[in-house]
Formats: structure tokens, C-alpha cells, sequence
């Protein structure tokens, strides 16, 4: 079976895809530094159960340290990298840019070079909606421009695009970038909205609720993002040999190189998430009606038309099933 090297694996979203490639047969390479960004025993918990695999592999490193990257792939020539470790967080980013310099771009900088040296068939990066910035016209779709972004995690996200185009163009690297929605789930991040409502929910507290609740998400389930990631795997770009481009498609005219949403293709009022979480904890939450956040945007919604084309893929989970999954999942993790 081929071999995956996945960065941020002891994240949220990569323990889900090692999970996911793991179970298929595939060998995985785990890359995570184990960050104190949030609490460090749930990502722990999260590599442990990867562990359990014979055909898993964990390194602990940064992306950005100089030549781990490197001497990863020449020990394990990936067949396929899946690139999620980056600092995350559209607030954090105002208190602490540097780590998001170093993280976001100079580790995605290693992670090309390694790539130049020891080329993966395919190589997929995460970016996210947040790239898509002031944009006002909705569903956002991957072939609009995206020039105004609102913060300086967006920006590095959007950075990291440019220099995979750049690297894809010039060496002929596969590369798949995804632009991520909302995720949430079981083991999700605790700087997360729906982390946080339900601690402060089942604590008794009041939950800070910006823009006085006029905010929309297009909240995308994990498992729907797993299932979208795994098939856009098996669906590298190629270069176009004709320049052309499909109406629709974000392929790039010049490179093997393409951009996907990967969302719900459904906003939902910030309220009727606080309404999904009530219903499946039982508790009505006191709300902290507060204006928006520096470097935050109203809304965001996913045009995934061209994920379905790609990989026939359409996300199904609810946002009250994909709630009611996480409380139960909280629930059982601090037995409340």
C-alpha cells in the first residue's frame, strides 16, 4: 500500500485523516509538534489511538524546523502528503503573527522544498475559507478573486496558495489546495465556537456571542471533510497542455495546481447553532451579546460545486446530528 506522510497529525482534522488512511491499508507518516496552542493531553490522546496501528509511524518536530521536512521525505518517499499543520486561529493571529509566519509559511516553505527534492504524486494543502476575505458575493466559489484578506492568518493562508502555485508551476508538483469551512465534530479544537458554548453550557456560564449573533457558518462536519479530502486524493490536477480551463474549474492555466472548497454548501445562523447545541445538552445558555471581532467576517458559505464534480462528493450530516455528536462526545471525554 502506498505511504502518506501527514502533517498537524495529532490535530483535529489529521488524526481523522490518519485515522481514515490507516483503516484502508494505507503506511502513515504522523508529523506534529504537539503545540501548547490548546490543550496538549487531547492531542495526545488523539496520536495515542493512531499508535495502535502497526502502520503508523509519529514524528514530533515543527514543519518550520530547518531540513526535518527534508529528511523525511528522503527516508520515506511519500507517495502523498497531506499538509494541516499550521498555527490556526483568526484572533491569535492579532496577539501572536510571528508564530503564524513561522508556522504557516516558512513551514510550508520546507515542506516545497522537500517536495522539489523528492516529488509526491499528489500533494494536498490546507488553506481556508478565510482566504476569501472582504468578498461579499456568495456562495464563495474557488474561481473569484480573493485579494482583501481580513487578517493576518488569512493572509498566510493565502500566501501559502501563491507559493504552491509557484512550486507546482515550476516543478510540475501535483497540488490540490483545500479551502476548509467551519469544521467541527468529536475532538474538535477547544478555541472553537462549538468547544467553548458547550463547556460554558454545561458549566452554567454565559457564552460570548459576537455580533450580537448576526454571523452565519457554513459548518462543515468532520467526517463530510474526511470523505472530501480522501477523494480529492485520488483526483490530482494535471496541467492543462492547451491553457484552457473548464468554466467552473480553478485549475490553473499554467500548472497542475487547483483550489477546492470543501464546506457544507449550507450557512446557518450563529443562533440556530447555539439552538442545535441547547437541544442536544438540554440547557438553555445565557447569552453575552457582544460586537464583532477584529479580522472576523459576517458570514461565510461554500459553492462545492467543483468538490462534486471532482469526486461526486455532497456532505449529508446536519447541523443537530453533527452537534449532537460532538456533546455526546464531550460528554464521555471529561464525563460530564
Amino acid at each position: 500500500m502506498p505511504t502518506a506522510l501527514v502533517t498537524g497529525a495529532a490535530g483535529f482534522i489529521g488524526s481523522f485523516v490518519c485515522r481514515r488512511l490507516l483503516d484502508e491499508g494505507w503506511r502513515v507518516i504522523g508529523l506534529d509538534c504537539l503545540s501548547d496552542y490548546y490543550d496538549v493531553a487531547l492531542k495526545e490522546r488523539r496520536e495515542a489511538g493512531l499508535l495502535q496501528s502497526e502502520g503508523y509511524r509519529s514524528v514530533h518536530g515543527m514543519v518550520e524546523d530547518p531540513g526535518l521536512l527534508m529528511r523525511l521525505f528522503e527516508e520515506e518517499k511519500p507517495d502523498v502528503v497531506v499538509h494541516l499543520a499550521a498555527q490556526a486561529g483568526v484572533r491569535y493571529s492579532i496577539e501572536n503573527p510571528r508564530a503564524y509566519l513561522e508556522s504557516n509559511i516558512i513551514g510550508t516553505f520546507e515542506l516545497l522544498e522537500a517536495a522539489r527534492a523528492y516529488p509526491p504524486r499528489h500533494m494536498l494543502l490546507a488553506s481556508t475559507s478565510s482566504a476569501y476575505g472582504a468578498n461579499t458575493e456568495m456562495p464563495y466559489r474557488e474561481d473569484v478573486r480573493a485579494d482583501h484578506q481580513m487578517s493576518f492568518y488569512a493572509a498566510t493562508k493565502k500566501s501559502t496558495e501563491s507559493m504552491a502555485h509557484s512550486y507546482a508551476h515550476l516543478f510540475d508538483l501535483p497540488v490540490t489546495m483545500f479551502r476548509f469551512f467551519t469544521v467541527y465534530g468529536p475532538w474538535g479544537r477547544p478555541d472553537m465556537a462549538l468547544f467553548k458554548f458547550t463547556k460554558a453550557i454545561l458549566e452554567g456560564d454565559p457564552i460570548d456571542v459576537y455580533n450580537f449573533g448576526d454571523m452565519k457558518r457554513d459548518f462543515t462536519y468532520i467526517d463530510d471533510l474526511v470523505e472530501g479530502i480522501r477523494r480529492l486524493i485520488d483526483a490530482a490536477p494535471e496541467r492543462p497542455a492547451d491553457g484552457v480551463v473548464a468554466e467552473g474549474d480553478s485549475l490553473s492555466p499554467v500548472a497542475p495546481f487547483r483550489v477546492v472548497n470543501i464546506g457544507n454548501a449550507a450557512p446557518v445562523q450563529l443562533t440556530d447553532f447555539i439552538a442545535a447545541i441547547e437541544a442536544a445538552t438540554g440547557v438553555t445558555a445565557e447569552r453575552n451579546l457582544m460586537p464583532m471581532q477584529a479580522g472576523d467576517v459576517p458570514a461565510t458559505w461554500a459553492d462545492t460545486a467543483l468538490l462534486e464534480r471532482l469526486t461526486g462528493h455532497k456532505p449529508t450530516t446536519t447541523v443537530q446530528d453533527g452537534v449532537a455528536a460532538f456533546v455526546a462526545w464531550y460528554r464521555d471525554y471529561y464525563q460530564v
